[in-house]
C-alpha cells in the first residue's frame, strides 16, 4: 500500500489498514449542481462516455487488500502490464452491465450481484471512498451497509462552491483575484456594475458557476455588452421562474504565469498533512495534465504550504475530512493568487500518487498526460503495448510512458454508428530522467499514437 493512502486511511477511519471500496464517481460536481441554478448556458464538455469510464483511474490508487468497483473489467493485457511492473493490485468488482451514459455510481446501484458482493465486503469493515460523495454515492453506502469514509454529502457539496472557496480566502486574508460571490439575481447585477470600471480599462471577468469543473460553466467576458447580456438573460430566467437565486462567481482574469495544484488530507482529528504541490497543464481552463515536479521557487512553496495549514483548519472547524486539492496559479508579475477554487474531493493528481511513490526515484521528472485519439474501430491494449514499443515504461527501460487508464481509449465506441470514426483518451505518466527526455518522450509518444 502506498504510504499516501495509508495516510488517508488513517486521515478518514482512524485506522490505516482499513480496507477501502474506491470508486471513481467523476464529476460528482453534476450532482452536487443538480438543484442549482447557474449560468443559462455553460461551455462544452467531454464525452460522457469517456469521462465515465474515467473510473479505472481507482485502480491504481487502491492498493492489496483494497476493492474498486468499475463500470466493466479492464482489458486483462493491460492488467498483465500493470502487474509486470510489480503492482500490487485491488480486487476489482464489476457492474452487472453498464451503460456508457451513467457514472459508475448508478451502474453499480442498478446491479443486483454487485450490490450482494458489497454487502459481503461490508461486512468485512470496508468504506467506500468515492471520487467525491453525492447523494448516490450514500444510496450505495444505505443499499449496502458499507461506511463512508467521507462526511455527509450536504457538508462536502458546500464546501465544494466556489462562492465558499471565495469566502473562506477572504476570511482568512488570502490575496485573491478581485471578485464578488453571488447567490442571487440581485448580488448577480451588482457585480457586474461593480466589474464596469476594470472592463473599461481593458480586463476580463469569467463567470463562473459554483459547481461547475473542467471548462463547464464558465463564461469569459472582455467587454459590457456581454456582462449586461448575461444580467438580463439571467433576470429573464428569473422572472419566468419567480426563483431570484443563484450560485455564481464574478472573478477579474489574473495574468497568469504557471497553473498549480497543491494538495492536502484532513483528518476526522482536524490535523492536516500536505501532500504535494504540482504544476498543472491546463488549455482553455481544461485540465490536461501535471509536471512533477512543480518547477516554483521555495518562497511560493512555503507559501503554499501555509495556505494549505489555514485551509485544512478552516474545513475541519467545518467538519470537513478527507482529501482536497487546491487550483493556484503564479501570476506574471512573480505573484501567488494561492486559491483559485478548493475541490475537497479525490483531483486528478490524486491518482497520480501511488505510482510517483513507486516509480519516481530523486532526479526523475514526470509528466501526467492525455493523448487525444482517433480510432475507427475498439483497440486492445496488446496491440496498443506493441505500437508504442520502447516508448512504453517497463521496470528494464525505467523511462516512457506509463498508462493509467485504458479505458478511456474504447470508451466511446458503443455510442457510434459502425464505420465512423469516434474519439478515445489515453491517460499515462511520462517518466525521464531530464526535462529535455521527457519533452522527447512526450513529442515521440504523441508522434506514434
Amino acid at each position: 500500500m502506498s504510504a499516501f493512502l495509508e495516510g488517508v486511511k488513517h486521515a478518514c477511519t482512524g485506522d490505516p489498514d482499513t480496507p477501502f471500496v474506491l470508486l471513481g464517481n467523476f464529476e460528482v460536481e453534476d450532482e452536487w449542481a443538480r438543484d442549482e441554478i447557474g449560468l443559462p448556458t455553460v461551455g462544452g464538455r467531454a464525452s460522457t462516455a469517456i469521462v465515465n469510464r474515467m473510473d479505472e483511474f481507482a485502480v491504481l490508487l487502491a492498493g492489496k487488500g483494497d476493492y474498486v468497483v468499475l463500470k466493466s473489467a479492464p482489458d486483462p493485457d493491460y492488467l498483465a502490464y500493470l502487474e509486470s511492473l510489480g503492482l500490487d493490485l485491488p480486487e476489482i468488482l464489476v457492474a452487472d452491465e453498464h451503460d456508457p451514459a451513467n457514472s459508475v455510481t448508478v451502474d453499480a446501484l442498478r446491479s443486483a450481484r454487485l450490490l450482494d458482493e458489497l454487502r459481503a465486503v461490508a461486512a468485512r469493515g470496508a468504506y467506500l471512498l468515492p471520487h467525491g460523495i453525492s447523494v448516490l454515492e450514500e444510496q450505495l453506502c444505505a443499499s449496502t451497509g458499507l461506511a463512508s469514509a467521507l462526511p455527509p454529502a450536504s457538508l462536502v457539496k458546500s464546501v465544494n462552491s466556489k462562492v465558499y472557496s471565495r469566502r473562506v480566502a477572504t476570511e482568512l486574508g488570502l490575496p485573491q483575484a478581485p471578485g464578488w460571490e453571488c447567490e442571487s439575481v440581485a448580488d448577480f447585477a451588482a457585480a457586474a456594475a461593480g466589474a464596469r470600471t476594470a472592463l473599461a480599462a481593458g480586463r476580463r471577468f469569467g463567470v463562473k458557476d459554483a459547481f461547475g469543473v473542467s471548462g463547464k460553466g464558465i463564461v469569459v467576458v472582455d467587454d459590457e455588452r456581454k456582462l449586461d447580456q448575461l444580467v438580463r438573460m439571467v433576470t429573464r430566467r428569473a422572472e419566468r421562474s419567480g426563483d431570484q437565486r443563484i450560485a455564481l462567481v464574478v472573478e477579474q482574469w489574473a495574468s497568469k504565469a504557471v497553473d498549480l495544484n497543491y494538495h492536502f488530507t484532513v483528518g476526522r482529528d482536524g490535523s492536516v498533512r500536505f501532500d504535494f504541490v504540482k504544476e498543472a497543464i491546463t488549455e482553455n481552463g481544461v485540465h490536461k495534465g501535471h509536471r512533477i515536479p512543480a518547477r516554483i521557487s521555495a518562497a511560493h512553496h512555503a507559501q503554499i504550504e501555509q495556505t494549505a495549514a489555514a485551509l485544512g483548519g478552516r474545513l475541519a472547524a467545518d467538519g470537513f475530512y478527507g482529501v482536497v486539492g487546491v487550483d493556484a496559479i503564479v501570476t506574471t508579475d512573480g505573484g501567488l493568487l494561492p486559491v483559485l477554487e478548493i475541490n475537497a474531493r479525490n483531483n486528478m493528481s490524486t491518482y497520480q500518487t501511488g505510482l510517483q511513490e513507486a516509480f519516481m526515484a530523486a532526479g526523475t521528472v514526470g509528466m501526467a498526460r492525455q493523448y487525444e485519439l482517433s480510432l475507427d474501430a475498439e483497440v486492445g491494449f496488446a496491440a496498443m503495448q506493441e505500437r508504442l514499443g520502447d516508448l512504453l515504461y517497463t521496470t528494464t527501460n525505467g523511462r516512457g510512458l506509463l498508462v493509467n487508464n485504458f479505458a478511456t481509449v474504447n470508451a466511446a465506441a458503443a455510442q457510434q454508428e459502425p464505420g465512423r470514426r469516434f474519439s478515445g483518451r489515453l491517460y499515462g505518466l511520462l517518466l525521464a530522467g531530464s526535462e529535455t527526455e521527457l519533452a522527447a518522450i512526450d513529442r515521440a509518444v504523441t508522434e506514434c499514437l
